[in-house]
């Protein structure tokens, strides 16, 4: 698969199918990679990549700090993940393109629309993640690492990154940049180097960023409510993704559409109808102003 610097960050990206520019944020939390499209849970079921390349460019990538596009250190915010994607499509020459989250992904399509809203065609929210179970998890996760790396250091995080080679979801004592550790031995040896106490100051800035609510994380509710952009909303519901956090969405975005099943009814043929349909109508002409 090819590779680009985007801002000074190498990512990993692929395109598949033909037609309209899809720009798809992975699912996966904080290991979001573009294998996650194929082997993870929801997504393995239903397929959703494998139906919208037959009608779509779909431009699917690793985010940054995940799988095998590279990271900084510095405390990453949902503005971050958008700069990513935003790179991408300026890389390719893409002024405009639909849009799609699944999981934790949701939330950078979320916030790449208040930034960008010129740029996005369409929204579709696939099991977004949210409510107050999600973000005690991610919290402690998050406190999980600090107090690792509080008590052993940060050469021991690099250690026990490299014998387990586990991402920061399977492993919270390695921390956000587990993956980068593993692959990559000189940010390995950077990342050891760091003062301790600045580190932990970062990464507490970090959490604080990705994990401010009982429901959807990304964008502000009135910056939600602006928006002027279609958008499916396909509810989850388990821990991560509550069906509140979906149901704030609906409420929040003036042109969702929210598809009222329950999990055990998106099944794959109903799914990949569901979001062909959306895309169809999102691509018709619309009286409504520029966003």
């Amino acid at each position: 698969m090819p590779f680009v610097q985007i801002d000074g960050i190498e990512t990993r990206y692929d395109m598949i199918g033909s037609g309209p520019p899809l720009l798809m944020f992975s699912p996966g939390g904080f290991n979001a990679t573009i294998e996650q499209w194929y082997s993870l849970g929801i997504y393995a079921r239903t397929r959703p990549l494998e139906h919208l390349a037959r009608h779509y460019t779909c431009i699917v990538f690793d985010r940054r700090e995940c799988g095998q596009s590279g990271g900084r250190i510095e405390s990453v915010g949902w503005d971050d993940y958008v700069a990513q994607g935003k790179g991408l499509l300026d890389h390719l020459g893409i002024s405009s393109a639909h849009m799609m989250g699944g999981c934790m992904g949701c939330s950078p399509v979320l916030a790449f629309a208040v930034a960008h809203p010129h740029m996005v065609r369409s929204m579709m929210l696939y099991w977004p993640v949210g409510g107050a179970r999600y973000r005690l998890t991610g919290e402690q996760r998050f406190a999980e690492h600090l107090a690792y790396v509080q008590q052993n250091g940060l050469a021991s995080v690099v250690a026990l990154v490299r014998e387990g080679r586990k991402p920061f979801g399977a492993d919270p004592r390695g921390g956000p940049w587990a993956s980068v550790i593993a692959r990559d031995s000189d940010f390995a040896e950077c990342f050891a180097l760091q003062d301790v106490q600045q580190y932990k100051l970062l990464v507490t800035d970090m959490a604080h960023s990705l994990i401010d609510r009982d429901t959807a994380p990304g964008a502000e509710p009135e910056e939600l409510m602006a928006l002027k952009v279609p958008a499916l909303i396909i509810p989850g519901k388990d821990a991560s993704h509550a069906t509140s956090a979906a149901r704030y969405l609906e409420e929040c975005l003036a042109r969702a559409d929210y598809w009222d099943a329950a999990p055990a009814d998106q099944s794959e043929e109903a799914t990949a109808v569901r979001l062909l349909k959306f895309l169809a109508a999102a691509d018709q002409p619309t009286d409504l102003p520029p966003p």
